[in-house]
This record gives structure tokens, C-alpha cells and sequence, in this order.
């Protein structure tokens, strides 16, 4: 079932990576239930090796890419956001008090927490793009025109799959003119 899964998660990341135009640097947020992907209720069967196994795609594809992986926490944490300390300053996010365990915070983020060099947690990142796995809520997370992007991929486990990437706000009215590129 781990290979399975891994396998989702890359294929869904790649497809997400082919439409969400990113730059380098962009905050990618993926938040997770792996009580879902289990077939649980949500908050009730986290699982260490599937936060794992997800947190080591995600930070491989996002690393290769020279993007930033977001680590989006359960609501015991009020959904707070690890990231690389070096995401934090480029960004200007402030920090926040809190490490993820697994029954506050969630194995996916605890995993990621435990993978990065220097880890830490802020209150909210606006994301370019991000995975929810497990219905965990991620839109308070991205900037504010978030897209549904459609993947191969519906299912991580057995937790249903949303994918969304970002664009720029359109304003000025009709007598504007739009750049096809950031739709």
C-alpha cells in the first residue's frame, strides 16, 4: 500500500507541476489526514509510515523544483504551517510556538517537520498551489484565486484528493487587457 500511495502522490505533484505555472521559490502547502488515507475517520488512526512515504515525494518533487514545501497541520494546532526557517524569512512569515506529534499537528506534518534542515512553524503561508488529502481544508493557505486543477489522480489511499493551483486577482474591468500567461 506505501508504493501505492507514493505513486499518487508523484503522479498527482507532477500533474499539479505541469499546470500550476510555478516559480522558483513558490510555497507549495500540502495538508493531510493519513487517518483518511487509511480509511479512518480523520484524526483517528494517524499513521507515522504514511506521513513518511508522503513527506518524502512531496519534499523530493518540491526540492527538485526549487520550491518550498508547506506542511499544512490538523486543527489541534490550529492549522499551522511548517516550513524551512529559510522559507520563513523569504517570505516574511512570522513564527509561531508549536511542533507537530502525531495526535496534534498530524504524522504528515510531523514527518515533514522531522525531514527539513531547519524546520519551523508559522501561523499562515499563501501558497502558489497545494494537495488536500483527506478534506483537511488547505484553502486558507492559498493565495486568494485559487483554480481546481484536475488530476489522474483522485484518491491518495483512501482519502479523497483535491488539487488546486493559484492565479492573480483579474482587475479593471472590461476596458483591461489580461496576460494569457497568468490565468
Amino acid at each position: 500500500m506505501i508504493d501505492e500511495i507514493r505513486l499518487q502522490v508523484k503522479t498527482a505533484l507532477e500533474e499539479l507541476f505541469k499546470e500550476a505555472k510555478l516559480e522558483k521559490g513558490d510555497l507549495v502547502v500540502i495538508g493531510c489526514s493519513t487517518s483518511e488515507v487509511m480509511g479512518q475517520k480523520v484524526g483517528t488512526y494517524s499513521t507515522l509510515d504514511v506521513g513518511r512515504a508522503i513527506a518524502d515525494v512531496a519534499y523530493e518533487l518540491t526540492k527538485e523544483r526549487g520550491l518550498y514545501l508547506a506542511a499544512q497541520c490538523c486543527e489541534h494546532l490550529n492549522r499551522a504551517v511548517i516550513v524551512e526557517r529559510e522559507a520563513a524569512r523569504l517570505w516574511g512569515l512570522e513564527r509561531v510556538n508549536a511542533k507537530p506529534q502525531l495526535h496534534a499537528g498530524g504524522a504528515f506534518a510531523m514527518s515533514v517537520w522531522d525531514k527539513f534542515s531547519e524546520p519551523c512553524a508559522v501561523e499562515k503561508v499563501s501558497a502558489a498551489a497545494g494537495l488536500d488529502i483527506g478534506g483537511v481544508l488547505i484553502g486558507m493557505q492559498l493565495r486568494p484565486v485559487a483554480v481546481p486543477v484536475r488530476t489522474s489522480v483522485d484518491m491518495i489511499g483512501k482519502a479523497r484528493l483535491t488539487v488546486a493551483r493559484t492565479r492573480p486577482k483579474f482587475v479593471g474591468g472590461e476596458r483591461a487587457l489580461y496576460v494569457d500567461e497568468l490565468r
